[in-house]
């Protein structure tokens, strides 16, 4: 049975960088680097979680124009709200849909099925929920 899709670690990585301890940000860049290269995923599970992390992570600097994680957690609601116009949509759906296009546009289901030897079909019907579950912890990290 494959390890559990966990990824706490990195959550509180961010969340200790967001509180102000600048200390943890070579770890982040640790763990977000091995996540590029997925040299040490155990299933095409954990591949596509992982590199939707790593999107999730540097799409969530974009839309603030921002790589200070103490900052990005001092905003307003009124903040995001202007970010949101500014974006044209919301935080999380702006983040899931970046992660889906990425999948899409470096044509991430033909990498992973001929990997894993998993069929496209088994491939994609993971894709939207695991942007949404790896959305959903980063949207917890800023709350």
């Amino acid at each position: 049975m494959a390890t559990p899709l966990e990824f706490s670690k990195v959550y509180k990585l961010l969340n200790a960088i967001k509180e102000g301890d600048e200390t943890k940000r070579g770890a982040l860049d640790l763990i977000l680097n091995e996540y590029k290269s997925a040299k040490h995923a155990e299933s095409f599970l954990h591949e596509l979680a992982e590199g939707f992390l790593v999107v999730g992570i540097d799409e969530l600097f974009v839309y603030t124009s921002s790589t200070d994680m103490k900052f990005i957690g001092t905003l307003t609601k009124e903040d995001w709200d202007k970010l949101a116009k500014k974006n044209n949509g919301e935080l999380p759906v702006h983040l899931a849909n970046t992660m889906i296009n990425y999948f899409k546009d470096e044509k991430i289901l033909d990498k992973l099925s001929a990997k894993w030897q998993k069929s496209i079909g088994e491939i994609e019907k993971h894709v939207m929920p695991m942007a949404r579950y790896i959305t959903e912890g980063l949207i917890d990290v800023l709350e």
